[in-house]
């Protein structure tokens, strides 16, 4: 075994281990709300489902294409292959879904009362499962196509027009079937990055008015550091920023992936390293952006003290 797949092996084992941690606890953590009687935000719905797309992405792809890269071979049936790259490819398209409604919401939330936006106050809380549920069913009907061109590896045996994916192959097609497949499993990722980034820039533009209106009343020797719309804005860029930044390099990856007939295994490690980079980051940075979290975890533990 060469060193770089040692390398990418304990990448890869990393990133899932403080991924699957992460996500856990922030669904515990939903829990425990739940369980002592807080009051529940709108969003935690979202992110309850965000959680579990992570963690399909995670356990149904990082966890088998960690154990290709130690040269685990052969562990996978054709029925467990398909299964496993179907879940992931779900759980991916529900990630950045996710991520695109809670944008949306919030945007709705923070519009001013003179905003179209406006308007959808009220019916946001009606809206907000059904949405989530939408996209579950939409990354379901969309990814249906995968588990049909996807077969298990078999040791020791040379198997001609099939794709290497690390832990699972694929049949090759020609040119323009592998570009019609790849515009169409990409179309909901751009739906959705597109989405996120006109509800993060609308919140930006909204935060950024209200701060120059409210400003006269700020004394003069205040810093804009100590303003909550520039923490707000702040936390959206952070947010953002993280999302499309892993998510962009993830989609050229996949793209690179499905055009090359037979693409080297540090491609393909690679692209399930960038895969795996937003659902094991994420978790950490709503609990860091949240100071709800840190609050109640303290005031579990004084009820708890004696």
């Amino acid at each position: 075994m060469a060193a770089s797949e040692v390398a990418m092996g304990i990448i890869l084992l990393s990133l899932t281990v403080v991924g699957v941690v992460g996500n856990f606890s922030l669904i515990c953590y939903h829990l425990l709300l739940w369980f002592f009687g807080y009051r529940i935000k709108f969003t935690d719905m979202i992110h309850k489902h965000l959680m579990v797309a992570n963690l399909l992405v995670l356990l149904c792809h990082e966890v088998p294409q960690t154990m290709a890269a130690l040269h685990w071979k052969g562990f996978l049936s054709t029925f467990a292959c398909k299964l496993l790259f179907y879940l992931h490819r779900v759980g991916r398209g529900v990630s950045i879904g996710s991520t695109s409604l809670l944008s949306v919401f919030q945007a709705i939330t923070i519009s001013p009362r003179s905003s179209r936006l406006a308007e959808l106050k009220i019916k946001t809380l009606k809206y907000i499962g059904s949405s989530v549920y939408l996209s579950w069913i939409l990354c379901i009907l969309v990814n249906s196509i995968c588990p049909m061109f996807m077969t298990g590896k078999w040791n020791n045996t040379v198997i001609t027009g099939k794709k290497d994916f690390g832990y699972c192959s694929s049949i090759r097609h020609d040119k323009t079937s592998d570009i019609l497949y790849a515009a169409l499993l990409s179309f909901p990722d751009v739906f959705f990055v597109g989405l996120m980034l006109w509800a993060s820039s609308f919140m930006v533009l909204v935060l950024y008015r209200h701060k120059q209106q409210v400003q006269h009343i700020h004394r003069a020797n205040v810093s804009s550091r100590s303003y909550p719309e520039s923490k707000a804005t702040k936390t959206i860029l952070l947010l953002v920023s993280t999302f499309v930044s892993f998510y962009t390099l993830s989609c050229i990856f996949q793209v690179c992936l499905s055009l090359i007939n037979y693409p080297s295994l540090f491609l393909v490690h690679t692209t399930a390293i960038f895969a795996g980079c937003f659902p094991a980051v994420s978790p950490f940075l709503l609990m860091s952006c949240d100071s709800s979290v840190s609050r109640h975890c303290f005031a579990w533990i004084r009820r708890r003290t004696p």
